[in-house]
């Protein structure tokens, strides 16, 4: 595995990260890995050397947190993983603190995290959302005073347009307050739109891209119209997540894939993963594994170079699309 810093910021992270949508006890995906069944992916991930594992409150309605806090503790310790975990989408409790960005719900939803994930600190805390509710500055300020307090240690943001980052980094820089170290953003050959404003905002402030979905889905990993995991073959009736607005044009791009792939005798995946890992804004690349392999896949992406012919032809097909940005 290899690693580098979080965009300018000193945090050090692996090439690959952990995403952990995937885990939890099934009250919100029915398709999520509980305990026992995402043991073999916690030991691959420690295996592997990829130390930056990275959840939500909102993912299983917080078992996912509960689950990743314990693997820590079992697989690994505090010290080795770089955590991340984020707050904005609502949640089943209820209550004025229970979603968006206000003060309230910041102070109220890193305690939560906190005591889920059994640790006194996360390494990364992220907005999910931009929150049109919250003037900027009282979510600032509130980040601010989270890891002022020591319960988080750096600051990021998720899929939002480019001016409403800019527009709260500005904030930030006027209150003197923490700025954000890092955009999650969703990134891949079938979701291209981050290239157009967001990357160019990113490379000038030093903002470190962890995309999430490098693979659509699994659309990429594998032949147009294949399915290979839970997740791939549910409906858009029982997966909302992250399901990029595909177009007309999108199974020639992943016939290509399988063309370069067939070509270096590589899975589909590596491939995806590796024109993903090539972009200079991209710090780290979040895998939701469902199984050990797919982490396989991702660490030997990190040693392909692809070649300027393998990428024009694995660019040339695309078409423009909406950003998926749920608001």
């Amino acid at each position: 595995m290899e690693y580098g810093r979080l965009g300018t910021s000193g945090l050090k992270v692996s090439k690959v990260a952990l995403g952990c949508m995937s885990f939890g006890d099934g009250r919100r995906a029915t398709w999520s890995l509980n305990a026992e069944a995402a043991e073999p992916i916690f030991r691959k991930a420690v295996e592997l050397g990829i130390t930056f594992w990275d959840t939500a409150n909102v993912y299983g309605y917080g078992s996912s947190e509960q689950i990743v806090g314990e693997a820590i503790t079992k697989y690994t310790s505090r010290d080795q993983v770089v955590l991340a975990t984020k707050l904005v989408n609502a949640m089943p409790e209820g209550g004025p603190g229970a979603q968006g960005s206000s003060r309230k719900a910041v102070m109220q939803q890193i305690d939560n995290s906190l005591r889920r994930l059994g640790t006194d600190y996360v390494d990364l805390y992220q907005i999910h959302r931009f929150d049109f509710h919250t003037p900027v500055e009282e979510t600032m300020e509130a980040l601010h005073d989270v890891v002022k307090a020591g319960k988080a240690r750096y600051l990021g943001a998720s899929s939002m347009y480019a001016w409403q980052f800019a527009t709260l980094q500005h904030a930030a820089d006027l209150g003197g307050w923490t700025r954000f170290v890092s955009m999650q953003d969703q990134y891949n050959l079938l979701q291209r739109e981050e290239e157009r404003e967001m990357f160019g905002l990113l490379a000038h402030q030093g903002v470190g891209s962890i995309p999430w979905s490098p693979l659509a889905g699994g659309k990429v990993a594998r032949p147009w119209g294949e399915t290979g995991t839970k997740r791939s073959e549910s409906s858009g009736e029982t997966d909302q997540y992250g399901r990029p607005l595909f177009r007309d044009a999108d199974p020639q791009v992943v016939a290509a894939v399988q063309q370069v792939a067939e070509e270096r005798g590589v899975s589909m995946a590596q491939v995806g993963l590796a024109w993903v890992m090539r972009n200079r804004v991209v710090s780290s690349t979040i895998v939701g594994a469902t199984k050990p392999e797919h982490l396989a896949d991702a660490a030997a992406a990190v040693d392909i170079d692809l070649t300027d012919d393998e990428v024009a032809r694995l660019e040339e097909h695309y078409e423009t699309r909406l950003p998926t940005y749920f608001t």
